[in-house]
């Protein structure tokens, strides 16, 4: 099983970990459609969190039913201590790259 995080991946694992406990399908997309206004479909967040599930990353359980969701009740989602290691380690290894840019060619104008 394939244990390192995909870019889609990574997004919807730090919106989990951001959500805490309340993290569920619809708050994840409506998350990134917010933050980062970026269209999504609930079919590919659910497939992410799912894949994220199979590799240990994030645990699920049923939440409570809600009248808002005419009694249906939704999957809520808890990021797990290996989902947060590969987060820190996907972090450190996005900011060794960023460190590796020389300044001047991110400068505005150049």
């Amino acid at each position: 099983m394939n244990s390192k995080l995909g870019e889609f991946e990574e997004i919807v694992l730090m919106l989990v970990a951001a959500q805490h406990e309340q993290a569920y399908g619809l708050s994840v997309t409506q998350a990134i459609e917010k933050e980062l206004k970026r269209s999504v479909t609930m079919s590919s967040v659910h497939t992410a969190l799912y894949r994220l599930e199979e590799k240990g990353f994030v645990t699920s359980k049923i939440g409570d039913a809600e009248g808002n969701r005419r009694g249906r009740r939704k999957r809520v989602f808890v990021i797990t201590s290996q989902g947060k290691t590969a987060l820190k380690e996907t972090r450190e290894a996005r900011n060794h790259i960023w460190n590796m840019i020389p300044k001047f060619i991110l400068e505005f104008g150049q």
